[in-house]
C-alpha cells in the first residue's frame, strides 16, 4: 500500500527554498519516493490556508517513508529548509 507525504508550505527565502528543493529529489531515490506534485496555490475553495505551497511525494510504504525522512542524506536538508520555509509534513496511508 501506497504511503503519501504531503508538505504544507509558506517559503521564507525563496533562494534558500530553491536550494532545498533541488537536492530533495535525490534523497527520494533509495527508497522508492517520487515526486507527484509541487505546487503554488492558486486558490482556496473552502476554509481556511494559509500556505502558499504544496508537495506530494509518494512511497511504496509507510516504512520506506520513515527511512527516508530519518535518512541521513534527508537530514542534512532540515536545517537548510528551516531557513528557507515554515513547513507542515504529514505522512499518509493510501485508502479511505
Amino acid at each position: 500500500m501506497s504511503a503519501y507525504i504531503i508538505g504544507n508550505i509558506s517559503v521564507k527565502d525563496s533562494g534558500k527554498w530553491a536550494e532545498y528543493c533541488s537536492q530533495v529529489p535525490s534523497t527520494l531515490v533509495p527508497f522508492g519516493g517520487e515526486l507527484v506534485l509541487r505546487g503554488t496555490l492558486t486558490s482556496v475553495l473552502s476554509g481556511q490556508y494559509s500556505h502558499g505551497h504544496s508537495v506530494v511525494i509518494r512511497f511504496p510504504s509507510n516504512e520506506s517513508v520513515g527511512q527516508w525522512y530519518s535518512s541521513e542524506e534527508y537530514q542534512k536538508l532540515i536545517s537548510l529548509r528551516t531557513l528557507a520555509a515554515d513547513v507542515d509534513l504529514v505522512s499518509f496511508n493510501e485508502g479511505i
